[in-house]
């Protein structure tokens, strides 16, 4: 059985269709055994980071005060849940164009250097390998193709951001134009269940 980790974002706790299909593959990931963890961005955000994090990060685990272990405490524990993790399940609604911010600061938080990723002679070296990701979007309009690709800078970071932590192997489930009225919403949470349907068989 898999480590599943499930990571959602969206502020809101109804309505929320990347909330909705997402949880929906995660249901039937757990009935089939796997292992969930959960957290919720929404209810308990991750804080941004601040100088005193950013300096601990960068100061070798031994020359850590403990003041400094303390301040990256919550930082370390993403890490591990992320490192532990076969499946990741992210739930991530476009906000102005991109991830909401609480998204944002959880990658800051994973996004840890000689943990997530390393810098070689030739470059850096993702860490986090061997994962699955399923990302589930929503957007008022249509990004993924037409005038406005442009704008989607939500699946674009985030398959950018994952990939340098070593996380390639990406299915994205985006919930489109569901500003668009009842038809096109059914529409799109048809195609979502149909590929939820794919994923866990």
């Amino acid at each position: 059985m898999a480590k599943v980790l499930y990571i959602n974002s969206s502020v809101r706790s109804n309505g929320s269709l990347s909330r909705q299909l997402s949880g929906e593959l995660v249901a039937k990931l757990a009935a089939q055994g796997n292992t969930i963890v959960e957290r919720d961005l929404a209810a308990q955000p991750v804080p941004h980071l601040t100088e005193a994090m950013m300096g601990a990060f960068f100061t070798p685990v031994e020359q850590r005060s403990a003041e400094a272990a303390a301040t990256i405490a919550l930082s370390d524990t993403l890490v591990d849940e992320l490192l532990a993790a076969d499946v990741l399940v992210l739930a991530a609604p476009m906000y102005n164009f991109s991830v909401p911010s609480t998204l944002k600061a959880w990658i800051d938080h994973i996004a840890r250097a000689g943990r997530t990723f390393q810098y070689t002679a030739t470059g850096p070296v993702g860490l986090a390998t061997g994962k699955k990701a399923y990302i589930f979007t929503a957007s008022g309009g249509v990004y993924s193709e037409g005038p406005a690709a442009a704008y989607d800078h939500l699946s674009t970071y985030l398959r950018a951001a994952l990939g340098f932590l070593g996380i390639t192997d990406i299915t994205f489930v985006q919930a489109e134009g569901v500003a668009m009225g009842e038809d096109a919403v059914a529409a799109t949470l048809a195609k979502g269940r149909s590929t939820i349907e794919a994923i866990a068989a």
